[in-house]
């Protein structure tokens, strides 16, 4: 049985533009689409979904949430098998375990209370950071429609760690099944110590560590099939400026996030915080496998 694309929902207009940007994706991939309401409160406290229905927010309740995405997700992929659930629990501990059997989490930016507002989106951070498949956070809009890709490129970011790898996997599978090239990108820098006042030394530090990133580029790419069309750019500077510098032209945008020792589910690094935070394009967040 193909494991689901996994939807959180929760009647707000980003949860909304995820179900239409996953019914796309579940379309393309040939793959069954599960939209979960998770929350300890049964009745909504917003408004959006409430004007769709016809209903004042105090009579929404769970079930018109997920009975209402469902008939979103039908209207776009009518081909797209639709399953609805609704968890009495905490959202974050529900998607979590959700991750267990998904092939991938699709959650918006920002929930619909204020708090969240504030943190931008806390629930999708959270899950991001724990679950045990590729969450994709959609990112690069502000209303209820889910844009689709006008770019044509996937963007990968490419660092050190093992989870890279899991990260270039996923970025190759999406492209090859758009038909888009993958931009592979490495962040370098030359410490400023490094630097050095002498005429003809000056460029010597920045081209070894220019070469230093090339070479870790090429080595991440070693094993990309021959069919998937390849970008290759290493750009001097932060990691996490160059990704959102990349993701203002991008379709998606796709990062490592390694498991440590000790540590409950994955450690997101200052990059992952970043892009998920003000990235320009859909982010994923691909867990370095077990």
């Amino acid at each position: 049985m193909e494991m689901p694309l996994v939807v959180g929902v929760d009647g707000s207009e980003p949860s909304l533009r995820a179900v239409d940007w996953a019914a796309d994706e579940a379309a393309l991939r040939g793959l069954p689409l599960r939209l979960v309401y998770a929350s300890l409160w049964e009745r909504y406290e917003g408004t959006s979904l409430a004007e769709d229905l016809g209903k004042p927010s105090d009579e929404v309740m769970a079930e018109d949430i997920v009975d209402a995405a469902a008939r979103r997700a039908h209207g776009r992929h009518a081909e797209v098998k639709v399953t609805t659930d609704v968890l009495p629990e905490e959202p974050e501990y529900a998607l979590v375990r959700e991750s267990r059997s998904a092939a991938a989490l699709v959650l918006g930016s920002r929930g619909r209370s204020s708090l969240a507002e504030a943190l931008l989106g806390s629930v999708s951070v959270t899950v991001a950071g724990h679950a045990h498949c590729p969450v994709i956070v959609l990112r690069g809009s502000h209303d209820n429609r889910a844009v689709p890709g006008g770019h044509g490129r996937i963007v990968v970011g490419v660092g050190e760690d093992p989870a890279d790898a899991a990260a270039m996997r996923f970025a190759v599978e999406d492209a090859r099944r758009r038909g888009v090239p993958v931009e592979a990108v490495r962040a370098w820098r030359c410490p400023a110590h490094e630097t050095t006042d002498h005429p003809l030394l000056a460029g010597e530090p920045a081209r070894l560590h220019e070469e230093k990133a090339a070479e870790v580029l090429e080595a991440a790419l070693r094993d990309i099939p021959a069919d998937i069309e390849v970008h290759r750019r290493t750009v001097e500077g932060h990691a996490r400026q160059v990704l959102l510098g990349a993701s203002a032209d991008a379709d998606l945008l796709v990062v490592g996030a390694r498991r440590r020792e000790g540590h409950y589910g994955l450690h997101l690094g200052r990059v992952a915080h970043a892009v998920l935070h003000h990235a320009d394009c859909p982010v994923a967040v691909v867990p370095q496998r077990a």
